[in-house]
């Protein structure tokens, strides 16, 4: 009994952390898929968040789920490609998001196609387009997506890139109301 005590003791959290402890922190994957003519896929989303906007397939990694595992889900259910994950770009996060201060981290990866037959799900997306390279500093896309294609990219020029700022709730899936577009 003595020692149950002390466990729980030990397991309390001290209440003079600079941080509030969350339940958890929320972690998307995104696949950036380049062809051999270094085209990049994008998807205008058909409904919220990023709705009319041009994005990168990608979601939520479940609880239990290896993260490439996630994301090759992720780019199926989206765009029917199956894709080889060539290497992590770079990682996304947003802090204190929304009411309920939020944290989330997007993983951003890579990705070659297998094949080319592209089959969009018409529940998120209406339509699905690869992009030049010299064509993406003019797509509608959200600032994560822009830093991402900037990273790739640092040869062209970004009119549009701005730090994510208060628009930075629209990056993350169910935060953005339709008001804010």
């Amino acid at each position: 009994m003595h020692t149950s005590r002390l466990c729980a003791y030990i397991l309390q959290p001290k209440k003079s952390m600079d941080y509030p402890l969350q339940k958890q922190i929320k972690t998307s994957v995104v696949a950036c898929i380049i062809d051999e003519q270094q085209r990049v896929l994008l998807t205008r989303r058909s409904i919220p968040p990023f709705l009319g906007q041009w994005v990168m397939p990608g979601g939520k990694i479940d609880h239990g789920e290896p993260i490439h595992t996630a994301l090759k889900r992720e780019v199926a259910e989206e765009v029917g490609l199956e894709v080889s994950i060539d290497n992590l770009i770079d990682v996304y996060e947003h802090v204190s998001v929304g009411d309920r201060h939020d944290h989330y981290i997007i993983l951003y990866y890579r990705a070659t196609p297998h094949n080319f037959e592209i089959s969009i799900n018409p529940d998120e997306l209406s339509e699905a387009v690869w992009y030049a390279p010299d064509q993406l500093p003019e797509v509608d896309v959200p600032p994560g997506c822009r830093h991402i294609l900037a990273l790739l990219h640092p040869q062209l020029t970004w009119p549009h890139l701005e730090p994510p700022g208060d628009l930075a709730d629209c990056e993350i899936p169910g935060v953005c109301p339709l008001e804010k577009r």
